[in-house]
């Protein structure tokens, strides 16, 4: 089955001047442009194309790779607004459509918003949408605490920041308990602090104290054995550097320095790690 808005893997039928012609059985022959065709691409063969709509609504394939899938959420940019909606940058050609009865607040052109990505059923058109509750699901059960997720920040609440749980359910950041600011389109792993009994998900940007502290130094070694033993991230580099790397506050990665030091498994020199 050819999913639109997703990629497939498609075979080529023949070439064309304009281009390849690819098979998708329920939809018939579709173009891949021959901006997109290489050399090496022949009748036969089997490519992982893009399918989606053009600029007249025809069935068209890309290999570009586009910044969100049908099923996926994003943090996309607006390009333009017009009578339809709002047009977001999704990376094709073909500007993404928020329809106005989509759209959570009224959109502006050079603002970014996190929308969901789906193929309305009475257009069979790729749309977006920024209500967010209405496609995905606020009830975490299937998840367990302490267990690690995917996060994208999309909002603010009396109570700290929204968040598109592992790109399906929606959660919630407590201000209280956050050790660092958090941003609007941010993307970060983050853990389930608990589910309530209505469902609702609560998130924590790290795990207690002595959990962190021995997920923290597994991930530690890892680094090292992936990088011949040493890092240069020490006990005085920067904050934003450690976050990047492992995703904790400076505190939680020095306290797991300490562990691994007394453990006798590291080295600390004054500008790398080496691991013994």
């Amino acid at each position: 089955m050819t999913e639109l808005g997703r990629f497939n893997r498609l075979r080529i039928v023949r070439r064309a001047d304009i281009g390849i012609f690819l098979d998708t059985d329920e939809f018939g022959e579709i173009l891949l442009p021959r901006r997109y065709v290489e050399d090496w691409m022949q009748p036969g063969d089997e490519i992982e194309v893009l399918v989606y709509l053009d600029s007249e609504d025809r069935l068209v394939a890309t290999t570009q790779q586009p910044k969100v899938q049908v099923g996926e959420c994003a943090y996309l940019r607006v390009v333009g607004v017009s009578k339809f909606g709002a047009f977001l940058d999704w990376g094709l050609p073909k500007d993404l459509l928020v329809p106005f009865g989509e759209q959570q607040k009224p959109m502006q052109k050079g603002y970014s918003y996190a929308v969901y990505v789906y193929v309305d059923q009475s257009t069979r058109r790729i749309v977006a949408s920024s209500k967010l509750e209405k496609h995905l699901c606020s009830n975490g059960r299937g998840f367990k605490p302490r267990q690690p997720v995917d996060c994208l920040i999309y909002g603010k609440s009396d109570l700290g920041f929204k968040a598109i749980v592992d790109g399906t359910h929606l959660g919630q950041f407590f201000d209280s308990e956050t050790f660092r600011p958090l941003h609007y389109g941010e993307s970060l792993r983050a853990y389930i602090k608990q589910v309530r009994k209505d469902g609702k998900i609560d998130l924590m940007l790290s795990l207690p104290s002595h959990l962190e502290r021995d997920h923290l130094s597994a991930a530690i070694i890892d680094y090292l054995r992936q990088n011949r033993g040493i890092s240069t991230l020490t006990d005085k580099s920067p904050p934003e550097e450690i976050y990047r790397a492992f995703g904790v506050s400076k505190a939680s990665y020095k306290k797991a320095l300490g562990q691994l030091y007394k453990q006798r498994t590291i080295k600390i020199e004054k500008h790398r790690i080496t691991l013994l």
